[in-house]
């Protein structure tokens, strides 16, 4: 799956009291994430997208992964 980022994308995720990820994103972010997590629906099953700071996310985030299971 080929991922595409639109210019100037900003995205931070954080796990916050233990349970709770915040992700934040600008527009540029927001619409990113969006075209990638409709991609991923079209992909098998245990496809995946893995998000951390060294190739998406700001510096100091958490890892995000986002699974296809059905």
């Amino acid at each position: 799956m080929e991922i595409k980022w639109q210019d100037g994308f900003t995205i931070k995720v954080n796990v916050e009291n233990e349970n709770q990820v915040v992700i934040s994103a600008n527009k540029a972010g927001l619409l990113s994430l969006a075209t990638q997590l409709k991609d991923l629906a079209d992909e098998d099953k245990g496809s995946h997208i893995h998000y951390d700071e060294y190739n998406s996310l700001e510096e100091g985030s958490s890892e995000l992964i986002i699974e296809k299971i059905g």
